[in-house]
């Protein structure tokens, strides 16, 4: 065996020790079972600065989203309790249930094509998780506990009084989220009316307020990077996500290995000394801590905090950096990049069809929804001795910003015409509204009890519905089973001719 194959047999056999298994299982846990709390330490870099800007920046969006109008709607309203989702102003009814579908399904499937082709991008760079946790909190708990690895400043840093403090700004900052991640469900106006007035006029309200600030504090105050690790379900989906060539935080072994304290070419203990010195600053930096050098794993976000720390000491050693870099499996076992691959035309030309589809419908949209029901009741009601009448119901959803008035008249057979004591009703923005009318027309129209008419819903900007209704009137039984009788009567003459 050579002197290569023969280190490479030793660092397998190290990494595949008992120890190194055991310490593997969960990188927050420790050996007895208790919790290993995260105090990850800081690595400035050009990375962390880039994540800093882009993480105040998704902050910023965050915070105003809600207060943004498109065309008199919100930007983005999810309102559950009465189904209205408004997404770029566009409002989705419970009638829009394919729109909704096409729309979930482009979002789903374009974050299938971004982590096969970045990795986790978003876990690191724009997840909520991420952003508040490591930009927000843990800056705050660096101010009032001290920094990791770095001398405390002064005797108050650490102290009950500090940490009392750090709660307290931690339920600031918990409430400030709290709001504002209601706002995007429950809307600005009906929060500033939950903030504004006393809690006994909205109890549900102050309820749900308390009780997502409570989540608030539990998930960056307690759980934190639990939530990566054990809550959210993106980690475990990146094993069928990604391929060789997606990008991820990797650390190349062939460099590295076998690493220790002394200096590429030194002589020790009869091995080549790689570039890694074994200092442990990636995994002192993880938030999640874990050892990057161990290969790609669950618990990674892709943060690249062990890019800065390592990149650091390169510079110190004289090194060059990228010993710890954005990389692909591929790329490390010396293949040629490939952007265009099986897996990324699937996904775009999914996305493709889905995207073409949802675009299709919005722009074929009409501005009201109109449905005619028959009313409960009679079938038909004898208007006159030459005329019946059919009680309708006519349903009128208005899409647009709004308000609007529509009218209902009818088409159809000599004579037909409406009774009612309206024939037009306003609807408010994104509302529903009912009219209850009588479709009458002469008896001669009918035709075995039946009588084809259309009914036109006519609204602002040209709007105009025209609804098919078939109408029943006297006979309709009796000819059914005339009509019934006859056929049967054909029938038999046929067996007969047979």
């Amino acid at each position: 065996m050579t002197m290569s194959s023969s280190r490479h047999a030793s660092i397998r056999a190290e990494s595949e020790s008992p120890a190194s298994q055991a310490s593997s299982v969960l990188s927050t846990l420790n050996s007895d079972g208790s919790r290993r709390w995260m105090k990850p330490r800081p690595s400035d870099g050009r990375f962390v600065r880039a994540r800093r800007a882009v993480a105040w920046l998704l902050i910023v969006v965050f915070t105003v989203i809600p207060y943004i109008k498109v065309g008199g709607a919100p930007l983005l309203l999810l309102d559950i309790p009465t189904r209205r989702f408004t997404v770029f102003g566009v409002t989705f009814l419970p009638y829009d249930t394919l729109l909704l579908a096409l729309l979930m399904l482009s979002i789903f499937v374009t974050v299938f094509l971004v982590t096969s082709m970045l990795g986790r991008v978003w876990c690191g760079w724009g997840c909520p998780q991420t952003v508040y946790m490591e930009f927000v909190f843990r800056p705050i708990e660096r101010f009032f506990d001290g920094v990791p690895g770095r001398a405390k400043r002064g005797s108050f840093v650490g102290s009950g009084g500090a940490t009392f403090l750090k709660f307290v700004a931690y339920f600031l900052v918990a409430c400030f989220l709290a709001h504002t991640f209601l706002a995007y469900f429950v809307g600005v106006e009906r929060l500033l009316q939950w903030v504004t007035q006393s809690p006994l006029k909205h109890p549900t309200g102050f309820f749900v307020m308390a009780l997502t600030t409570a989540l608030m504090l539990f998930d960056f105050g307690f759980f934190r990077e639990q939530v990566c690790l054990v809550a959210c379900p993106y980690g475990r989906f990146q094993s069928v996500m990604f391929d060789r060539r997606s990008l991820i935080v990797t650390y190349d072994p062939k460099r590295g290995e076998p690493r220790g304290k002394g200096r590429k070419g030194d002589l020790s203990l009869n091995v080549l000394r790689g570039d890694c010195v074994d200092c442990g600053l990636c995994v002192a930096t993880c938030p999640t801590g874990i050892d990057i050098r161990n290969g790609l794993q669950m618990e990674c976000v892709h943060c690249a905090q062990c890019i800065d720390a390592c990149d650091a000491v390169m510079t110190k050693l004289g090194k060059p950096r990228g010993l710890i870099r954005y990389g692909s499996q591929a790329q490390l076992a010396g293949e040629h990049p490939r952007v265009l691959r099986p897996r990324v035309v699937i996904y775009s030309s999914i996305l493709a069809v889905l995207v073409t589809a949802l675009v299709t419908l919005l722009v074929n949209r009409t501005a009201a929804n109109v449905l005619v029901l028959r009313a409960r009741g009679a079938p038909f009601v004898a208007v006159s001795e030459t005329e019946t009448g059919n009680n309708v119901r006519v349903k009128v959803t208005n899409r647009t910003t709004r308000t609007a008035e529509y009218s209902v008249s009818i088409s159809g057979p000599e004579g037909a015409h409406l009774r009612a004591d309206e024939s037009a009703m306003v609807v408010d923005p994104v509302q529903s509204k009912e009219l209850s009318v009588m479709l009458v027309v002469p008896n001669a129209a009918f035709e075995r009890g039946r009588a084809e008419v259309t009914v036109t819903i006519s609204g602002p900007d040209g709007f105009d519905e025209r609804v098919p209704f078939r109408m029943v009137g006297p006979g309709s039984m009796h000819a059914a089973a005339k009509h019934d009788e006859h056929d049967e009567h054909v029938k038999e003459h046929s067996d007969d001719d047979h």
